[in-house]
């Protein structure tokens, strides 16, 4: 991260009344916090800008974060002991730390054969929106994605692979979990996502101890054969910012600022994507998040909802269901390879570009 492009400021929402705040005889100084926050400044004109709104004050989190802290661990447990379906048991396999290279080499082999792969990430949700000039809706959407991704830091991809015919692999399992180092006490969240996905069944004490480091898994991905070839195809649900945090983890950087280059490092990493909430824009009465959508095409869910394995695999069989229900077999890459739901700009397969000033929809990544 270059540290010459960036400023902290506080948010111009958030005054303090008072120069330290106090919580269960803990002092935390105003400091403290603005020294965890890093904001993208940028030197441009308009339609460009430099400003965001905070959506998640970051005081009320380093409060809740001193109070968790404190919090008998007994008491975490029993708050998050709802049961949730293992997921070894439905053939996703849970990748932390300590098996990443194993994993990787099976994936390798996979690949060979199972060239579709449906991808979902989870991530601590929306604190930051920009203000300024846009040149759409979608130019909004983008740069609210940026802007985003840029603060925080990715909890779980899932990875699931299949075949021409839908068919996934048939051994132990058919998907991938990757856990990502995340610390509820240093990193920035959204408090409403965290909720979800701890109710979900997220381990976030194990995610801190035992998490993926991202720099690890990009240089792993780097050489899997899933990205930067020609020969495989990416399935995802209203991604934009699930391919975010994956150009994030690969380029080891911040996102670019204009939308078009970040379409060109998507072409680049992922030659051919079909999003599945865009290809529902020629499918007659489908409508909703994943869930809804896979309930529409009795599709039943293996594994828990709003965990990344469980949901790759569910945008997977959902594609291919669509597929032979609405497209005959046959997806036309030229309409809708490249193009990700929500946001105005996609790449074609022949490398042509296709701006659009229209919003193609909400940046709410629901499952």
């Amino acid at each position: 991260m270059d540290n010459n492009n960036y400023f902290r400021s506080k948010p111009p929402s958030m005054n303090f009344v008072h120069s330290d705040v106090k919580t269960q005889g803990k002092k935390v100084s105003e400091e403290n916090i603005w020294n965890t926050l890093e904001i993208t400044k940028e030197k441009r004109s308009p339609p460009y800008h430099t400003d965001i709104i905070w959506v998640q004050n970051p005081l009320q989190q380093l409060i809740n974060n001193e109070l968790q802290r404190d919090m008998p661990a007994a008491t975490l447990d029993i708050l998050g002991s709802i049961q949730h379906p293992n997921n070894e048991e439905c053939g996703i396999r849970d990748v932390w730390a300590h098996n990443l290279e194993d994993e990787f080499r099976t994936i390798r082999q996979i690949v060979q054969k199972y060239q579709y792969v449906a991808m979902d990430t989870e991530f601590p949700g929306v604190v930051a929106r920009p203000i300024g000039e846009f040149r759409s809706s979608a130019d909004y959407q983008y740069q609210m994605l940026r802007c985003n991704v840029d603060l925080l830091r990715i909890i779980q991809l899932g990875l699931t692979f299949l075949d021409d015919n839908g068919k996934t692999p048939g051994g132990s399992y058919t998907t991938w979990q990757f856990n990502f180092k995340f610390n509820l006490q240093e990193d920035m969240y959204a408090q409403d996502s965290i909720d979800l996905l701890t109710n979900s069944g997220i381990q976030f004490k194990k995610h801190e101890d035992e998490g993926i480091e991202p720099l690890e898994f990009a240089e792993l991905l780097m050489t899997s054969g899933i990205v930067l070839m020609d020969n495989i195809k990416w399935l995802s649900f209203h991604s934009g910012y699930d391919f975010g945090y994956l150009i994030k983890l690969l380029t080891d950087n911040t996102l670019p600022q204009d939308e078009n280059e970040f379409f060109d490092l998507l072409k680049l990493y992922f030659p051919t994507i079909y999003d599945v909430k865009y290809l529902m824009k020629s499918c007659k009465n489908l409508k909703g998040g994943l869930q809804e959508v896979a309930e529409q095409l009795d599709l039943e869910r293996i594994g828990p909802q709003h965990q990344a394995g469980s949901d790759s695999l569910l945008t997977g069989m959902a594609f291919f269901k669509m597929k032979e229900m609405f497209f005959e077999d046959t997806i036309d890459d030229s309409k809708f390879s490249g193009h990700l739901y929500g946001l105005g700009t996609s790449f074609a397969v022949n490398g042509t570009s296709n701006n659009y000033a229209t919003d193609n929809g909400d940046t709410t990544n629901s499952s």
